[in-house]
């Protein structure tokens, strides 16, 4: 039942982006008087799910979830219509329009992919606020485990700068972090500034940006397990540790690497209660444990939810939906650097439906739904003939030079942005299938 919710949110977010993408070529085709032959929802090869015929146009849904299309008379696009382009061009046809109104078209969906999102950070900014953890108050700096240090961050950092810019929002830095060139913290009083290795980007990526960084914490007992070494020792909820066999340690990571020296063993605990120093002596498990939950407080300590009016949300959304395309930049540079392996991660349809949670959650969903309009805007504008950014090359070339590109030269570009397409996709679904038949 749960993968059927997550399915359920992927087609819906699909079907919505794609529907809107190509009502931006559309609307503009319709109002320049351009016939429109076909509307898909999703490609069809060989057969459709559902088609109905109205007026000139045909509407229908197909099978292959990879997006969709709108055919316009008269242009030379992915279906290789070659027929059509040997009569005489005629009025309602594209090719026959202006440049500026081929370009409107042509763009029509990548803009309605932009706006789409701002208009949904908006809102979410309007109804949820700008939730955050607050860079600044992670006053004892951060805690990183192997693949941080193979970044080269260390414990008790505090992170200021990633590529210069200043990092305002705790928990946006791992995606940062990843995207960045180069990072400042500040590190014993003095600030410090390095390059990120790709290595460490490596196994960022493996792992899903988990766990490798976080809020450095002290030593304070959240609960304890019955029956365990800490239950029969005599520590109680709220302890502090502050040192173990005459060691003084301030935080849980440094408590952690401490303990791991004590298997098996018998340890003296120094902990504050009620203000209060008191030794605890203590058996250690063979695991390097204790029994208990730690208090980790900072994260929730520095979360922020910083109330937007409207007029303050309009900004806020074009900000969000500005820093996400940056991202989305970035993202390709690690997806072709070899020494990441990013590519490995790559998704597509088969797999996308595990980034949506297994109950329903509206927040999310837009949330997601317009970081994915922001990416197919993206995609879309990419000058790769096929794309609508290819399009729109040989448009303003054709502005610029006053001498509109021959259909055979057309014809071939298409051709080429086929096949890099198909080979893209091939990749991805390849991709997707080598991930579900290992488990990986």
């Amino acid at each position: 039942m749960e993968i059927l919710i997550q399915i359920a949110q992927l087609i819906l977010c699909l079907s919505f982006l794609v529907i809107l993408h190509e009502l931006g070529h559309f609307l503009p085709a319709k109002y320049f008087k351009t016939r429109i032959e076909k509307f898909y929802l999703f490609f069809n090869p060989w057969f459709s799910l559902v088609k109905k015929k109205i007026g000139e146009t045909e509407y229908g849904i197909g099978w292959l979830p990879m997006g969709g299309y709108v055919k316009i008379a008269g242009m030379i696009d992915e279906s290789m219509d070659k027929e059509q382009l040997k009569q005489e061009p005629q009025p309602w046809e594209y090719r026959s329009k202006p440049a500026w109104q081929r370009l409107i078209i042509i763009m029509g969906g990548v803009i309605v992919n932009f706006f789409l999102a701002w208009i949904i950070y908006i809102f979410l900014f309007l109804n949820h606020g700008d939730n955050f953890v607050d860079n600044s108050k992670i006053t004892h700096g951060i805690a990183v485990d192997s693949v941080g240090k193979l970044l080269g961050l260390r414990n008790g950092d505090k992170i200021l700068k990633v590529d210069g810019k200043p990092q305002a929002k705790f928990d946006q830095l791992p995606l940062e972090i990843l995207f960045g060139d180069n990072i400042t913290v500040e590190r014993e009083g003095a600030e410090v500034t390095f390059d990120l290795s790709d290595e460490g980007k490596r196994d960022v990526i493996k792992r899903a940006g988990k766990n490798f960084l976080s809020a450095r914490e002290e030593i304070i007992i959240d609960s304890i397990v019955p029956g365990r070494p800490a239950d029969i020792a005599g520590l109680k909820k709220g302890d502090k540790i502050v040192g173990l066999d005459g060691i003084h340690i301030n935080f849980f990571d440094e408590f952690a690497t401490v303990i791991q020296l004590h298997k098996n063993d018998s340890v003296d605990l120094d902990v504050i209660r009620n203000k209060q120093p008191l030794v605890i002596r203590a058996r250690v498990t063979e695991d390097s444990k204790l029994g208990f939950l730690n208090h980790f407080h900072t994260l929730e300590d520095a979360f922020v939810t910083k109330e937007l009016s409207f007029s303050e949300s309009i900004p806020a959304g074009f900000n969000k939906t500005i820093s996400t395309l940056t991202g989305q930049i970035k993202q390709f540079k690690i997806i072709f650097n070899s020494k990441t392996e990013a590519y490995k991660q790559v998704s597509g349809p088969l797999r996308m439906f595990k980034i949506f949670k297994p109950e329903w959650d509206w927040t999310f969903f837009w949330s997601f739904t317009a970081m994915f309009s922001v990416w197919l805007a993206f995609l879309n504008v990419l000058p790769i003939p096929g794309l609508d950014g290819g399009h729109a090359v040989f448009i303003l070339i054709e502005m610029v030079t006053r001498k509109k590109p021959t259909e055979k030269t057309l014809e071939v570009a298409q051709t080429i942005g086929v096949v890099i397409l198909l080979t893209l996709m091939a990749l991805v679904f390849g991709n997707d299938i080598w991930h579900l038949i290992t488990g990986k």
